[in-house]
């Protein structure tokens, strides 16, 4: 396979320069080199010695003699190496003809996730540099849980916040939920959602009912509800947020309930679809385009 101009289908032959009728002690070779070992000279048929000899100028092509030549002498020079140069091809001689294997389909194809250690091409501001595939790949949304209440919870004071407790662990990735209370594992944005079905203490006399998510104790979101005329029984609130959390603070979900008789109040367990407690840690997408 080759790239630009087709190259000749022969064998170089070798080169060599000859002199003759000359009478000085140097001769100009007409192509470069590196060194005096590059060469053999040939004085009237009788091999020189490289010491005997040196190279200097342009190119090393000035070739000083161990003597002075007379005009019926013959020196011939021989090129062992030469000083190469690299050939650009023409503008528009590579074409998608020349090229036999596209470099993407006539590769073998990795049929599997790359490990970290696969390496990709990329370009960083103009210039290529290689990374490695777990500084691109996208992270997992963990930790992940989903916590939840099997049984009622009573004496939620009217008129007030109460702390939710949940004694129901449908999953926790990273055993981060505990003591009523998701900790934060690393630094990081954090998605989640609570929901709870708050009772009255009496007969159709909840008024207000809501729900909160601190952090470390302080105020961090909430949704709350006041009825004008007292007649439910039972309500079913929620909060979703999004949280902005450091490692180690921690998230409680806190339910508002309040009886138009001052009666306290109740929390409905048992099912999902009450009262559940659940989130995961938000992920950043990073998307790398090779051009």
């Amino acid at each position: 396979m080759y790239v630009g101009q087709q190259p000749a289908t022969t064998f170089d032959s070798g080169i060599q320069d000859r002199f003759t009728g000359l009478t000085t002690n140097t001769v100009t070779l007409t192509h470069d080199i590196s060194a005096e070992t590059d060469i053999l000279v040939v004085w009237n048929n009788i091999v020189q010695d490289s010491s005997t000899y040196s190279v200097g100028g342009a190119g090393n092509k000035t070739l000083t003699l161990g003597g002075t030549l007379v005009s019926a002498d013959v020196v011939t020079v021989y090129y062992l190496n030469k000083v190469m140069q690299s050939v650009n091809p023409t503008a528009g001689s590579v074409t998608s003809t020349t090229i036999t294997d596209d470099i993407i389909s006539g590769q073998t194809a990795l049929g599997a996730e790359p490990a970290d250690t696969d390496e990709f091409i990329v370009s960083d501001a103009g210039t290529l540099k290689r990374v490695d595939y777990s500084h691109i790949k996208a992270g997992t949304n963990t930790p992940t849980f989903h916590i939840r209440k099997s049984s009622n919870q009573t004496g939620l004071s009217s008129g007030g916040w109460t702390k939710v407790t949940f004694d129901d662990e449908v999953f926790d990735s990273d055993n981060t939920f505990a003591s009523d209370k998701f900790t934060a594992p690393s630094n990081g944005k954090y998605f989640f959602t609570a929901a709870a079905k708050i009772n009255d203490g009496g007969t159709n006399t909840l008024v207000g009912s809501g729900m909160r998510f601190t952090i470390n104790g302080a105020i961090a979101a909430e949704e709350i509800h006041f009825m004008v005329n007292g007649s439910n029984s039972a309500e079913g609130k929620s909060v979703t947020a999004v949280l902005n959390l450091t490692a180690s603070q921690y998230v409680e979900v806190y339910a508002y309930a309040q009886d138009n008789g001052g009666a306290a109040c109740s929390i409905t367990g048992g099912n999902d679809r009450d009262t559940f407690f659940m989130g995961f840690k938000l992920i950043t997408w990073v998307i790398y385009i090779l051009k």
